[in-house]
């Protein structure tokens, strides 16, 4: 079992983890804690960028010789498996360690059997201390790897009777500064931004990231365009960030740049979301920032794409006009995509939700 001390040390190894957010894709966030022989903090790391050392490098680099006899605390189990950097099991072993202690067992192939290697050689390992709250600061890394899809985190900004738009089309803006300033926070997290034809014909939306400190990529600007009816002069289409154009396979796209545009089969309804998901996973793409607008939103609920909800709520009431989410696949009430929310905040004057699909329950095929 990990020691009190342990426990703390793993929850700080978490918090440091999420500073790679945004900067490590597609490698996963990891945090590092050493202990030296007493249980004294000596040193501290995270991975910080993709091809970058690892965060028990760090950490080690910053205990030196006083990691020797003491223990590390890992958010991920250690790798085995050298990439574009060493092995980190290795780095343990010759740095000396006594033991490791770790949240999250690693479900790659290549990555996987750290821990063994480590307790082949003598030193104590224990797996599984917050795991959950660690493979929570990691959704979108073990998502990717087990579903061999991007995260999708579907974001929209509503009025309290979940109107993103007035009768009149407009919905600019339904939402406080702080809660725009919030999103802009998302998008750097995200590999790709995703919105619609119709939101992009309504708002013209640019979709970089502005007003973010820290290191981050410039996520993929994504439209889902069936018809190719972008146009030349759309602000997605400047040099602020890359973009890409999904388009049906027979679509007429002379007016556009090549280079932008991916085409896909047709569905029932425009393109098909696992289709488009599997493009962007093709292109390296493990995270997804859902924008806009509620068809699409519709489409990625119909086909159970949506991982994660954010919702920010306006202290505003419209009375009609375009509701946040359109046509889902859901016909009646005990049809409802049921979500377990995990935070609220105020921000400025609205209110952020945090929520989580429930995992849907296979029907029961008992006998009464």
């Amino acid at each position: 079992m990990a020691t009190a001390v342990e426990t703390e040390a793993m929850r700080r190894a978490i918090t440091l983890a999420a500073r790679g957010l945004g900067a490590t894709s597609p490698n996963p966030v990891v945090g590092s804690v050493i202990l030296d022989a007493a249980g004294q903090v000596v040193g501290e790391g995270w991975h910080q960028r993709a091809g970058g050392p690892h965060a028990e490098v760090y950490a080690l680099r910053a205990a030196g010789e006083r990691a020797r006899g003491g223990t590390a605390v890992v958010t991920l189990e250690p790798c085995n498996h050298t990439g574009r950097t060493g092995p980190c099991a290795q780095a343990l072993i010759e740095a000396g360690i006594a033991r490791v202690v770790y949240a999250v067992a690693d479900p790659t192939p290549d990555a996987t059997g750290g821990a063994a290697t480590l307790a082949a050689t003598g030193i104590d390992v224990e797996g599984g201390p917050l795991m959950e709250e660690a493979a929570r600061g990691n959704e979108v890394w073990l998502t990717s790897v087990r579903e061999q899809r991007p995260f999708v985190l579907w974001k929209y900004a509503a009025t309290l009777d979940g109107r993103i738009a007035a009768a009149d089309g407009t919905s600019r803006w339904i939402s406080s500064p702080e809660s725009r300033a919030d999103v802009h926070r998302l998008r750097a997290e995200a590999d790709a931004v995703v919105v619609g034809s119709g939101t992009l014909r309504a708002d013209d939306p640019h979709l970089a990231v502005r007003g973010v400190q820290g290191d981050f990529t410039q996520p993929l600007r994504v439209v889902v365009d069936t018809n190719a009816r972008v146009t030349p002069d759309a602000r997605v289409l400047d040099d602020a960030a890359p973009t890409l154009i999904a388009v049906a396979v027979d679509a007429d796209t002379r007016h556009l740049p090549e280079a932008v545009i991916t085409r896909l089969p047709r569905a029932d309804r425009g393109l098909a979301v696992r289709d488009l998901l599997a493009e962007l996973h093709a292109r390296g793409v493990r995270s997804v920032l859902l924008e806009g607008g509620p068809t699409l939103a519709g489409g990625f609920v119909a086909a159970g794409a949506v991982d994660k909800v954010v919702g920010y709520l306006a202290p505003a009431l419209l009375g009609a006009g375009s509701a946040a989410l359109a046509e889902a696949g859901i016909t009646t009430i005990g049809e409802a995509l049921r979500l377990d929310v995990t935070e609220f905040v105020t921000i400025g004057p609205d209110l952020r939700i945090t929520a989580y699909p429930r995992p849907i329950r296979p029907a029961s095929t008992e006998e009464n």
